[in-house]
Order: C-alpha cells, then structure tokens, then sequence
C-alpha cells in the first residue's frame, strides 16, 4: 500500500489527524480496526447510545471499561450485557451494593479515584468521556494525560480547562474526537479543506422550546416547559442548557478550543429542523454542510471508527418528508446567554470554569424549583460580572474558581 495513504497531518492546535490522501483507500495495514473502548458515563444518554453503536459496529469494537455516579442497578444490568473487565462508580455506598450484585466478576473502582483510575487505564484504547458537567473533568484529564483517544461528549471539560486539555493532547499523543453532534459536523466539514482556509463556522441550533415564546413567558417557564426539547431527547441539565442556550455559548468556547479557531470566526445561527448540524465556510465562500437526522448515534460512531466509515445504526433521512430547511439569526435579547458565550470565550483564563459552575448551580437551583427560568442567565451574568479572571490558570485555580462561583451562585440566590 502506497505510503501516501497512512499519511497524516495536524490540525492548527496539533492533536486532530486526518487523511491528507482521500482518492486512495484506508487499508487494515492503515488503520487499526479493533478497538477496546471505556465508557464515562454509561448510564447516561450519550453513555446508553454509545453501547447501542458498539453492539452494531460488532466484534473489532468492545467495551472495557464502564463508569457511573451513582445508578449502580442500571450498571450492573449493563455489566451483564457487555462483561467489561472493570467498572468504575462514584459514590462508594453504590460501590458496595455493585460488588454484592456482581459477585466478584468484575473489578469495581470506587469514588473520584475510581473514575480517574479507569480513564487512564492500561487496557483501554479509546475514552468515551460523557459524564454531564464539571463532574468529569478529572476524568477526562486523565484520560488524554494516559494518551488515549477521547471521544468528548463533555464540552465542559474544554469550557473549563481548554488551555490545559489542548497542550496536555497534544504532548501525549491523545486525539480529541468530539462527539457533541454540532463539533462532529465541524469536524467532518473541516475534512473539505485546511484549517488556514477556513473563513467561518456555523454553528446551528434548534431555539429549543422557547424559540417562538413570548419573551415575557419565557422568563417564568417551568422546568417542565424547558425539558420538552423540540429535537433532541437528552439528559435534563444539557436540554435546559440548550433551553436557555447556554449549551451553545459553551460550543461556541468548545470549538474554539476543538479547531483554534478565533472566536469572532464563529457564528450560530437557528436551524429549527435540526437537520443541518453545523457548516463551515472556506476562502473560497464554499460551505460545506453535513446533514442527517438529529440521532446521537451517528457522531458518536464516526469518533469510534474515525477515520473510517462503517454502516450505521442511525435512522435514515428523508428529505421528501422535512419539506424545508430553515436559517435564522438568534435573537439576543431573548438568548442572552450567547453574548455571554462570545464574552466568556474571548476572557479566556478561568471565566471558563466560572461560566460553567454558575451555571449548573443555576440550573439545578431551577430543576429545583427555586428560581425562575429567567433567573438562569441573570445569575451566570451576576458571578461573572464579580470574579477577576486569571489568565493563565493552573489546574488548582481552574477548580478554586469552579467552588467560588458555586458559592456566589448561593449569595446571589440570596437577594
């Protein structure tokens, strides 16, 4: 096989490969097709749609290693399914109660050392990092510190540490895939062209529920008005997050990270069909676009059998039937969050994890019931507009800010 055709190059910020070469084939001798892979997060909807592709793509692809917080009963049945040799839970009390149902016929790590301990592990070649929030930061550090292949599902991580993840890959070898679906588009658009030939992102977003609600019912929706998502059916922070749109300011920080991308390069735009997941924009204003069903199997293949491409277990798209694809441009004042988005990403330092910590402090004050929808993006503004960014944080100062901004979340709750 021609040499040409395992030839591969960097993407700007070192850590993304792909194929310089796209008349020649990818052989076997090319590209490893086995691969042992570790879910963080298995109980999750990313984590449950991940075993549902690995039971599709068959035997080269199996599963390892599995991790939780706390749903041990939903673990261990997925113990049963798919035999890894070791798991990994949270909240010890839930480890007890896992090694008395699986009775010594799988290792189980216990606690946030248990979660970082499984992520770096000797036997996992791919990383499958989708535990919600900042709760799986640690873990997804340790993974890329190991060098392994990450499929990132946690945007938070790189909202948080970005500018420790992206060194850190590109020192050990790790190759971040994403498998957020608007990342994955980017990603696969990207393929079209260089990195110093591309003009724009667009990233796209539903509007979620609120996209036509008058802005004044808007702010005293209920959190079962903000769960009902008109495309996706995801876990209840990310849906609140895409309510609110504070998910796509965090992919507006997450692509710049992901491509080294400015961040004024960087457009969302309201695609309510969901059917266009993100486009890119050469030099040349050529756009390239990649398109399917709003279904989490799909980028989540495509970042286990990169750079292949496997038959899928994703629904098919009917074109007849969407009848039309619509663009338009966010209304800021109804999604405040996104400027907040461009804000945050343009600070840099720890505005990032302050960003993230405000926010899921917000959110859970609301799935509580005590906050208003409206006081969501208020809150997030008021501790940003009170913490100092430090510009080139450490990891220690990157966590000291994530406890700060929980803290100031509660005194502002307060008035």
């Amino acid at each position: 096989m021609d040499q040409a055709c395992c030839r591969l190059v960097s993407t700007a910020e070192g850590f993304y490969s792909r194929l310089i070469d796209r008349n020649l084939c990818v052989s076997q001798e090319c590209v490893a097709v086995s691969k042992r892979i570790t879910i963080m997060g298995s109980t999750g909807s990313i984590g449950t749609n991940t075993l549902e592709v690995v039971r599709a793509l068959g035997s080269d692809y199996r599963v390892v290693g599995l991790a939780a917080r706390q749903r041990w009963a939903e673990l261990e049945s997925q113990c049963r399914a798919v035999e890894p040799q070791v798991v990994a839970i949270a909240d010890p009390k839930c480890a007890e109660q896992l090694r008395r149902m699986l009775n010594g016929q799988v290792e189980v790590l216990e606690g946030e050392a248990g979660l970082v301990e499984l992520a770096g592990h000797r036997d996992t070649d791919f990383v499958v990092a989708a535990i919600v929030g900042s709760a799986g930061l640690a873990s997804t550090i340790a993974a890329v510190e190991a060098g392994r292949h990450v499929g990132l599902a946690n945007k938070e991580a790189l909202v948080m540490a970005g500018s420790l993840i992206v060194p850190l890959a590109r020192q050990t070898g790790a190759r971040l895939l994403p498998i957020d679906s608007k990342h994955s588009a980017i990603f696969q658009a990207m393929s079209a062209g260089s990195v110093d030939e591309v003009r724009k992102i667009y990233l796209t977003a539903s509007g979620g529920p609120f996209r036509t609600w008058p802005m004044e019912k808007i702010a005293s929706a209920t959190p079962a008005d903000a769960l009902l998502h008109p495309t996706w059916t995801m876990g209840p922070k990310i849906t609140v997050d895409s309510a609110t749109m504070v998910n796509k300011a965090m992919e507006i920080i997450e692509a710049h990270w992901l491509f080294g991308i400015e961040v004024d390069a960087i457009e969302v735009v309201i695609h309510p069909e969901s059917i266009v997941h993100s486009m890119v924009e050469f030099c040349d204003r050529s756009i390239i676009a990649q398109m399917g069903q709003p279904d989490m199997r799909t980028p989540i293949q495509y970042a286990l059998t990169y750079p292949r491409r496997l038959r899928g277990c994703a629904r098919d798209l009917d074109f007849s039937a969407i009848g039309q694809l619509r663009f338009e441009p966010p209304d800021l004042h109804r999604f405040p969050a996104l400027r907040l988005g461009y804000e945050v990403a343009r600070a840099g330092g720890t505005a990032g994890a302050v960003f993230n910590a405000a926010n899921e402090a917000a959110v859970e004050a609301f799935l509580q019931g005590r906050i208003p929808f409206g006081r969501i993006v208020d809150t997030i503004r008021e501790v940003l507009d009170r913490h100092a960014v430090q510009s080139n944080p450490n990891l220690g100062s990157i966590l000291q800010s994530d406890a700060w901004a929980r803290n100031e979340v509660k005194e502002c709750l307060k008035s």
